[in-house]
């Protein structure tokens, strides 16, 4: 029993070195969209897990043509199937979403089947 719990307190000590080094390269804007982005929009546009879909299609920077104005039109009005974030976020923080989107790449979210 004790084994796995150090195993387990390694593991997390791992991870909480990863994570300040995956937005090293994020500007102080890209991290503030991050997180907005992963407070609103990860909900429908992230793979909740490995063999699960997405509600919505993937961002990256090649969404709405790869124009970084067109991004912020999409979450300021929304579509048929998304919502208007206009009532949620200021158009500072809109724009932290679309400057962090176009960090993202393409296929960021493809998942490898495992090898047997």
């Amino acid at each position: 029993m004790m084994h796995r719990g150090g195993f387990a307190l390694v593991l997390l000590a791992g991870m909480s070195q990863e994570l300040p080094a995956a937005e090293d390269h994020l500007s102080d804007q890209q991290q503030l969209g991050r997180r907005l982005y992963e407070q609103s929009c990860g909900v429908c546009h992230t793979r909740p897990t490995l063999v699960a879909g997405l509600y919505g299609p993937e961002l990256s920077q090649i969404s709405a043509g790869g124009r970084e104005d067109a991004m912020r039109g999409v979450i300021t009005n929304g579509t048929p199937r998304m919502p208007a974030f206009k009532y949620t976020y200021d158009a500072t923080q809109i724009a932290a979403i679309a400057s962090y989107l176009m960090t993202l790449a393409p296929g960021h979210q493809d998942v490898t089947p495992p090898q047997r």
